[in-house]
């Protein structure tokens, strides 16, 4: 396999950043995983934190190196995700359980298989157009699917809150997980995962424009800063992971990673690894930012020496 991949996340106003994202990959399989954790409820960073590292260790252990059942494995890993963050509610004793949304995708065999929970976004994109996203797991979007199909094309206005969701991981009852229908993936697909910081303050047709044009080094960062400056004020969260597919046998595709040469058993993975107990000072924008930018760094080194 062979792949280009830019990630960014910044904390906007927010006093802490409750995003985590990250990917992992093995010779012939790729992860990529992004949780929201949410505002309202304790520990939502570590909420996101925990579904990610649960999930990462799952796809280590089962990804040999392939996936045998896509769509078995994201549905349980999910699951086992939110169960895990129940256990860390009642081991510390919380009086609510701490919550966050989450999307995957694992490419695999060159197809793109996702599921996701809540309200972070999954986009697939070729040739300058949106091929099919995510529909969030808001009271708001299912008014709107409702409205768009009494209504034909046209959309209508609501009132409704569209951070209100009806599902996501560690709350008392079981998420609903939405599996995505298999995408084969040509050369110069990109598919992004983001959080709603990200698509709320940025139009469709802008994500599109950049990622179609630019490459992903840039793309990322001028989404990621545009998202900050249209809502400067309150800015939430904003954290973008994409991925620019490039098929095996081209072998002068700038900046991608490749696979071929990892040994069978071999997994690397940018996703965290502990679950920090809850600390009195967090990472500060600037500490995540150079984090970050390590990871980025690691990435370009290991493409410039193939």
């Amino acid at each position: 396999m062979k792949f280009s991949v830019y990630q960014l996340t910044r904390r906007g106003s927010r006093h802490d950043n409750q995003d985590r994202m990250g990917y992992c990959y093995t010779r012939d399989s790729v992860l990529l995983g992004l949780a929201d954790g949410m505002g309202g409820h304790p520990r939502g960073d570590i909420a996101a934190q925990l579904a990610l590292q649960t999930i990462a260790s799952m796809f280590q252990k089962e990804a040999a190196p392939v996936l045998v059942d896509v769509r078995a494995f994201l549905r349980r890993a999910i699951f086992a995700a939110h169960q895990d963050i129940q256990h860390y509610a009642r081991t510390h004793a919380l009086k609510d359980h701490p919550r966050t949304t989450v999307a995957l995708c694992v490419l695999q065999n060159g197809v793109a298989q996702w599921a996701h929970v809540g309200d972070s976004r999954l986009y697939v994109l070729r040739g300058g157009a949106i091929l099919t996203r995510t529909r969030d797991h808001s009271h708001a979007e299912q008014l709107q699917q409702r409205a768009s199909s009494r209504d034909g094309a046209h959309a209508v206005e609501t009132k409704v809150n569209r951070n209100v969701l009806y599902t996501c991981l560690g709350a008392p009852q079981l998420p609903f997980v939405e599996i995505g229908v298999p995408q084969p993936l040509e050369f110069g697909d990109v598919v992004m995962l983001c959080s709603d910081g990200l698509w709320s303050q940025v139009p469709e047709d802008e994500l599109v424009r950049l990622l179609s044009d630019r490459p992903l080094s840039d793309a990322v960062p001028e989404m990621v800063e545009l998202a900050l400056r249209n809502k400067v004020s309150d800015s939430d969260n904003v954290t973008a992971l994409a991925i620019t597919w490039e098929a095996d046998g081209v072998p002068d595709a700038d900046g991608g990673v490749s696979t071929r040469g990892i040994q069978p058993g071999v997994f690397a993975s940018t996703f965290q690894s502990g679950v920090p107990e809850p600390m009195p000072d967090e990472l500060d924008d600037a500490a995540i930012e150079r984090s970050i930018a390590e990871i980025n760094a690691a990435i370009r080194r290991a493409a410039d020496k193939r």
